[in-house]
């Protein structure tokens, strides 16, 4: 077992969290309560690191944030930062690939809640923050709850783009996926069995747990 590249992993999938939940939840409440003639557009744009080949995204993000990209330049002149090649550099692409399953996710929830009680807490004369945090909120918890279970399952998991932006550093880059992909290519088949085995546990587990408490708090409501 690489528990270096287990955690490394873990670690990652906790920050690409942290990251994408707070700008997640506004782009999906925002998407759930307005019609405007491009909304689709931007629907499309956030579905689309979905139904991309791992391998294409990775390439572009690589391009774009490499050191002879405009931005990749700008950073590293500025700040000192190099943002491929490194733990930034895979944290950046966890929170573009993991887009679609936490702004999709919230953004059903929201849609799930009837209009008539934003309406009615607006009447009561709750402000847009208290309407979010005393009504909105609770009501889509269920939603809110899969897009983290997802995100972070996802992030342990992805091997395509985490591996063109940051190759495979130990300690740095090298994540629980690409350790697997390193075994099989030296015929460690045993050591591939056993991280692959955990997992797919860890996996299931978190996502049986994902649906049991959506389950659970949708019958309370």
């Amino acid at each position: 077992m690489d528990w270096q590249a287990l955690f490394l992993s873990l670690e990652l999938a906790a920050a690409t969290l942290l990251v994408l939940l707070p700008p997640g939840l506004w782009l999906g409440r925002w998407l759930a309560g307005t019609q405007f003639a491009g909304k689709a557009w931007i629907e499309a744009a956030v579905v689309l690191p979905l139904v991309l080949p791992p391998s294409v995204l990775g390439y572009y993000l690589l391009v774009s944030l490499g050191g002879a990209s405009p931005i990749g330049a700008w950073v590293q002149r500025t700040f000192g930062l190099q943002l491929t090649f490194n733990f930034l550099g895979l944290l950046i692409a966890s929170v573009v690939f993991n887009v679609p399953f936490v702004v999709q996710a919230v953004q059903r929830a929201f849609e799930a809640i009837p209009r008539e009680l934003g309406e009615a807490a607006a009447v009561s004369g709750l402000s847009v923050w208290q309407t979010l945090w005393r009504v909105e909120l609770p009501l889509a918890w269920p939603g809110l709850l899969s897009a983290a279970v997802l995100a972070f399952v996802h992030t342990l998991g992805e091997f395509g783009v985490v591996l063109m932006v940051g190759g495979s550093i130990p300690g740095e880059t090298k994540t629980i996926a690409i350790a697997i992909y390193d075994r099989v290519q030296s015929f460690d088949l045993a050591g591939a069995h056993q991280m692959s085995a955990l997992l797919l546990v860890f996996s299931l587990g978190a996502v049986g747990v994902s649906f049991f408490a959506s389950a659970r708090l949708a019958l309370r409501r």
